[in-house]
Order: structure tokens, then sequence, then C-alpha cells
């Protein structure tokens, strides 16, 4: 049996574990505790009261990272007073020289032409006749302009080089030919099939492929037109042209708004057009707002800060700080911008009405401080329990 003492002993090693124990639970939780309230002041989407800090990370030779200041631009009256003047302020037209007159059809090879010398039934028979199975790519019966765009006829002792020449000029040049075996003989040249030049028109239209220059002029209307018409996803802000290795950029519904008709613009053998699909120039909203999503521009490519956020249901009651608003531009070139708005007062979306976003921008709204702090608590929450339950055991 033990001795009292002994007794007394053995209940004091004990009562200090357990009191032992108790204090590290508490230790413990104290831990957790503290770090749940760093954790608030780190927590993401944090409010910004100072340009923020961008730090590189160091590359593969062990280079020191290095720091960038980004500035926040509020959203206001001044600024948006810049933005809508700077398109005028650009300087000369960059479609200037796209602009012009269309004149008459050139021939060129692989052009088929109508030749008819009237009461001359006899040359008749130099068109060949019709098949009634070609195809609608065939070329129709009559004169080929060969791969030297020179043209064979009957009682012209040498070729005749029309490439490059209208229907007219050939006219004149037969009818001189002809004048030395006939007297004054009367002809029609006609083109009976334009297969020599095309244009090619790719994208948003309805039957994208190539289209045949003929004696109708090829305008940038005409040539989408002839594709069917902007298909109902066309960007009709985001048209580009490219010709001889240059890449030109219209935007049809500004120069409707300026005046200017895109008809102006008179395409050329070879150019290639691509009309963009408003899905491409997708605008990301995410953050508080009811709906996250991707939203789409407008048909005339324009898409405001408002448009935006009601697209995405509004700004969510409850979690939102409608103070913290920001647009991130250029998040992937080495030169990002950053702008926030106060929304809070119902005049700021005045603002938000008239600030155009453009192709991928990043719109973000920011949580309140309380709705941060219940996050952290329940991230940090099991940590805070199993420390109590430690407590409670070892004790």
């Amino acid at each position: 049996m033990l001795t009292q003492k002994q007794s007394s002993t053995t209940s004091l090693t004990n009562n200090n574990r357990g009191t032992s124990g108790f204090r590290l639970g508490t230790l413990a939780a104290a831990a957790a505790l503290c770090t749940l309230f760093a954790g608030c002041g780190l927590a993401p989407g944090m409010r910004m009261t100072s340009p923020p800090t961008l730090v590189e990370t160091s590359n593969d030779a062990g280079d020191p990272a290095t720091e960038v200041n980004i500035p926040i631009t509020p959203i206001d009256l001044s600024l948006v007073r810049k933005m809508r003047a700077q398109p005028a302020s650009t300087g000369p037209d960059p479609l200037a020289s796209l602009y012009g007159k269309s004149g008459s059809y050139a021939l060129g090879v692989g052009d088929v032409l109508q030749i008819t010398v009237w009461d001359h039934p006899e040359l008749v028979a130099a068109l060949g006749q019709p098949n009634p199975n070609t195809r609608t790519a065939d070329a129709a019966p009559g004169f080929v302009v060969d791969a030297d765009g020179n043209l064979q006829f009957p009682y012209v002792t040498k070729p005749l080089h029309v490439a490059g020449k209208t229907a007219e000029q050939v006219q004149r040049e037969l009818y001189k030919e002809l004048s030395k075996v006939f007297v004054k003989p009367q002809i029609t040249v006609r083109v009976a099939s334009f297969r020599s030049s095309q244009v090619y028109i790719d994208g948003d239209v309805r039957a994208p492929g190539t289209q045949t220059f003929n004696d109708i002029p090829m305008t940038l209307t005409e040539a989408i037109g002839r594709a069917g018409g902007f298909a109902p996803s066309a960007d009709q802000s985001r048209v580009t042209l490219l010709r001889d290795g240059a890449t030109y950029t219209i935007n049809m519904a500004a120069m409707t708004q300026k005046g200017r008709s895109p008809s102006d613009i008179v395409l050329k053998p070879g150019d290639s057009l691509r009309i963009d699909s408003r899905e491409e120039n997708g605008i990301y909203v995410m953050g508080e707002v009811n709906k996250p999503a991707t939203v789409i521009p407008m048909k005339n490519g324009k898409l405001t800060l408002s448009d935006a956020i009601s697209q995405a249901g509004s700004l969510n009651q409850e979690t939102s700080n409608p103070k913290e608003t920001y647009v991130i531009r250029n998040g992937q070139s080495d030169k990002p911008e950053i702008y926030r708005l106060d929304a809070r007062s119902p005049v700021s979306m005045l603002l938000a009405n008239n600030f155009e976003l453009q192709p991928k921008d990043v719109v973000y709204i920011d949580n309140s401080g309380l709705v941060r702090f219940s996050r952290v608590l329940n991230l940090l929450l099991p940590a805070i329990n199993a420390g109590l339950t430690a407590a409670i055991v070892t004790k």
C-alpha cells in the first residue's frame, strides 16, 4: 500500500500534468486566434490605400526579385472626359489609304469573254456549244484569257494582250484588227465569267469563303453583303483587312457615327477580310456579384462598366463593398492599368455608364471587411476546435 506521502505526491504529479496539458491547449488556441487576426489583415481582396506592389519572382539564374509599382487611377469626371477626347486627337486617319473609287473591271488571267461579230454567224462556232452538265464553278463558253494574259480570236493574226484592260478597250482593238478583213464590223464584247480576281472573307459572316470580283465595285459593304452579311455574334467594330502584308483594323460602327460610309473602302484583288466574334472580346466580371460571368460587348463593340455589372446580376448587397470596384486592364502585358470606382453613391453609376471597357478587361468587386473576417474565421475554426479539444482531453 502507498503511504500517505506517496499518495499525495502522485496526486500532485497528475494535477501538474493536467495543468500542463491545459496550458498547451490554451496556447494552441491563442496561437490560432493570433493567426486569425493576422489573416484578417492579409486576406485576399483587402482594401488598398496606396499603389499596389507586384513582386516578380526570381528567375532560374537566381537573380533577386524586383518590385513594380502600379498606380490605381480613380474613375472620376476628369478621367471620363479624357477618355472621350482621346480618339479625336489621334492624328491622321490610319484608313486613309483604303478610301477610293472603283473603276471599270480590268480583265485578268482565267476570265472568259463572249465576243459577238454581227452578221457573221461563222464566228459563233468559235464560242463552243454550252454544256448543260457543267458545274457552277466551270467557265462559261467563250474566249479564255490565257496564262500570258493574251486572247486568241479568228482572223486576228497575232494574240491580243488583254490582261489589265477593260472590255471596252478590247472591243476597240478587235474592231481595228477585224476591219482589215470585214467592212465596218459590228462587235460586242462582254465578260461571260469573272475568274481572275478574288477576295477572301472569314470570321462571323453567314457564308465565309472566296468572293470573286465582277463589274460591280467590290467595296467593304459589298463584300460583306455577298458573304451573307454579319452573323448575329459578329463584332462590327473589329473588321480586320490584310493587304500586302499590312493589317488594318476597321471600326464600321464608329465610321458610321462619324458620317463616313464603309462603302468608301474599296477592296483590291488578294485582300483578306476577317470579322471578329463578340465572344472573342469578352469582359470578365468577378468578385462579389450575383452572377460572375464573361460578358460580351454589343454589336457595335461597346460595353460600359455599368452594362457589365448589370449583365452580371448587379452587386451582391450582402457581401460586396461598392467602394472597392476595380477595372484591371492589360493584365497580361508589362504595363497593366488599374482603375477604381467608388460605387456607393447612385451618382457614381453615371460615371460607370460613361466608362467604356476594352476587350479582356477584368471587373472585380471586392468584399466587405466583415465578410473577409467571416471567411477567414471559417478557415481557422477547425484549428481552434482541435486545440480546445486537445486541451480538454489532456486535462
